[in-house]
């Protein structure tokens, strides 16, 4: 769920504002920054609430069925930490049928920041946006949120928007998930830590409109690692699902729709989520 085995530093230790841009700062939230993982109660009931999640889909599948459409831009989804492409195919089935030219990473099971990884990331980009002929909006779950956000940096000029979904890229510890253990059983394969983004880059933040989903509920992040402080450029918007869920949580994915219908600003001002009224239970203030 993070980027270097040094682990990440945020863009500072002050308190994020969150709850879909309320303004409204999560009590404790500057001293819980960077401290502790997820209650293992949350851990241990991460695939049952999954399944929760994946039943709420089926509920809610007629009122989503009213999401706004796109205008047709490229969209790429980067998966988390030891998934692959078929983990996001109900997000990008649901992408399609709004409108939009919606790829996977096409890079097989997410091992973490290989060779592969960091050939194959830039070259998706570059290669849906010269084919679109636009900017592309990037996706990311976990780990793949990290990866977005370089992306996004790397190349402002081919990145529209970022929407990462549970991804502690404020992380200061990487032993602050219980992806730790299995990040670390692949690390033989990762590029030594020369090649990747120093502490001082990954802290900038990202010049393009950017969207940070979390959920209080998450068994396998801390939420506190996946915000930060908002600005003219970014938001944060609490959901509640399990980690697993993000894909298929009927909250994100109407998010999700928004936030891709959003026309491009050109300037970079984001436009701030607000939730249909229908919608709004399902984000917590």
């Amino acid at each position: 769920m993070y980027l270097a085995r040094g682990g990440l530093r945020g863009p500072g230790d002050s308190a994020p504002s969150d709850s879909g841009g309320s303004g409204f700062s999560p009590p404790g939230a500057s001293r819980a920054r960077g401290r502790g993982r997820p209650a293992p109660g949350l851990l241990l009931t991460e695939p049952i609430r999954g399944l929760a999640d994946l039943t709420a889909l089926l509920v809610a599948a007629p009122a989503l069925l009213t999401a706004p459409r796109g205008d047709g831009h490229g969209v790429l989804v980067f998966p988390g930490l030891l998934a692959g492409d078929a983990s996001t195919v109900p997000l990008r089935a649901f992408l399609r049928w709004l409108g939009y030219d919606v790829r996977g990473w096409a890079l097989g099971r997410n091992q973490g920041p290989t060779e592969a990884v960091l050939a194959g990331l830039p070259r998706a980009v570059l290669d849906h946006s010269e084919r679109t002929g636009r900017p592309v909006s990037l996706i990311g779950w976990s780990l793949g949120g990290i990866y977005a956000r370089e992306m996004a940096r790397r190349h402002p000029g081919r990145v529209r928007q970022v929407i990462t979904l549970g991804s502690p890229y404020a992380m200061h510890d990487p032993r602050q998930t219980y992806a730790y253990g299995p990040y670390q059983q692949f690390s033989s394969r990762h590029v030594l830590d020369r090649k990747l983004p120093s502490r001082e880059q990954r802290a900038r933040p990202v010049s393009v409109p950017s969207t940070s989903v979390y959920s209080r509920w998450d068994g396998v992040v801390p939420w506190q690692a996946c915000v930060e402080p908002e600005t003219a450029l970014h938001q944060n918007v609490e959901v509640r699902c399990s980690h697993l869920g993000f894909g298929v949580d009927p909250a994100t994915l109407w998010l999700i729709a928004d936030r891709l219908a959003v026309p491009d600003q050109g300037s970079g001002q984001r436009v701030p989520f607000r939730p249909p009224l229908a919608f709004r239970p399902l984000y917590p203030r």
